[in-house]
This record gives C-alpha cells, sequence and structure tokens, in this order.
C-alpha cells in the first residue's frame, strides 16, 4: 500500500481522504463568509459635558459669603458681576505690567496666579 500525503490530505490506495466533515468545504466557508456582518454600526460615544467646577468649592474664608450671595442675588445676576469683577482686576493687572515693564507672557502668568489665588480664598465658590 503507497500512502502520501498531500496539501489536500491524504491519498492512498483506499482512496481515504479528510474531506469529510472536518475538511475545507464550500458551503462551510460560505456560511462563515454569509454570518459575518459586511458593515458595522457603530454609534457616537457617550462622552459627558466638561464641568467647570472648582476644586475648592464650598472651601476658602470667603466661600461661604459668596454662596449666601450667590442665593441672594441670583444665579444669572452673580455671574454677570463676577464676570464685571473679573474683568476690572485683570484690567488692574494689565495696567500693573504696563507700569513696570512687564511683557504679555508675565502678565498672563499673573493673572493665571490671581485666579488661583481666587479658588484657594474661595472667591469662585
Amino acid at each position: 500500500m503507497v500512502v502520501s500525503i498531500s496539501a489536500t490530505g491524504f491519498k492512498s490506495g483506499l482512496g481515504t481522504s479528510l474531506y469529510g466533515s472536518w475538511g475545507p468545504c464550500s458551503s462551510d466557508s460560505d456560511w462563515l463568509v454569509n454570518s459575518v456582518p459586511s458593515q458595522v454600526r457603530v454609534g457616537k460615544p457617550v462622552r459627558s459635558k466638561p464641568m467647570m467646577k472648582n476644586v475648592n468649592e464650598g472651601k476658602g474664608l470667603f466661600a461661604p459669603l459668596v454662596v449666601l450671595t450667590r442665593q441672594i442675588i441670583g444665579k444669572k445676576r452673580f455671574n454677570q458681576l463676577r464676570g464685571k469683577a473679573i474683568a476690572l482686576h485683570s484690567q488692574v493687572i494689565t495696567e500693573f505690567c504696563k507700569s513696570i515693564g512687564a511683557d504679555a507672557k508675565q502678565r498672563q502668568g499673573l493673572i493665571r496666579l490671581a485666579k488661583k489665588n481666587g479658588e484657594r480664598l474661595g472667591f469662585l465658590a
């Protein structure tokens, strides 16, 4: 009896091969190709809105006063007043930088420092 091995299976004088249920079959591969969708729908990822929240909210010497004022005059009016105060303070810092000859980068650093100090003191609560 002569037995040879090929890419398609065993061939022997008895006529046996490995095709049966284990070998490659066109109906099996067709089933596999048809079972995988050609296009996959992906929805937009759910992204939470960024929150501009003060990490020191409720902390600081002036935080209770700020919170009480916001409750009394209302959030909209309070934010308007806060915006005007911040703009005025930025103008004072700008004028100070002009008087001492500081450049724009140093001025921006001072404004950032003022914001950090305001957060620590509770003005931005």
